[in-house]
């Protein structure tokens, strides 16, 4: 159990960390250089009035943008995982004797049993 609440604990402290990565990586790089191929439009920015209200759809799309390249980076980190576990699997399978099932056990004390009997009646 301890193990578990441990393994947790580094789990949340790397997806924080994580999280300000792509962060940084949206808002530095991504949005950037899509505000450059839309005409120079920054969309944190992008905000309209509604009365007192200040909507900011900007930060939305940012935010969804943010959203769409976690999920895509975690989807490939999973593959990735996936893909390796599926390698050691089948190494470990490789490396394993067959077992044998219960008929091929009986066949082979049958097989044993008349050997001796036949070495007896040399």
């Amino acid at each position: 159990m301890r193990g578990n609440i441990v393994d947790l604990a580094i789990g949340v402290i790397i997806g924080g960390a994580f999280n300000k990565i792509v962060s940084s990586l949206v808002n530095d790089m991504i949005m950037p250089m899509i505000g450059l191929l839309l005409g120079g439009i920054d969309f944190s920015g992008l905000s309209f009035k509604i009365g007192d209200a200040d909507v900011k759809y900007g930060m939305f799309i940012q935010t969804v943008v943010d959203f769409l390249i976690i999920a895509f980076s975690i989807f490939l980190f999973v593959k990735v995982l996936n893909k390796l576990y599926r390698l050691k699997k089948h190494e470990e399978e490789k490396e394993a004797p067959p077992s044998l099932t219960k008929q091929e056990e009986l066949l082979m004390e049958i097989r044993d049993l008349l050997k001796k009997q036949q070495l007896e009646r040399e």
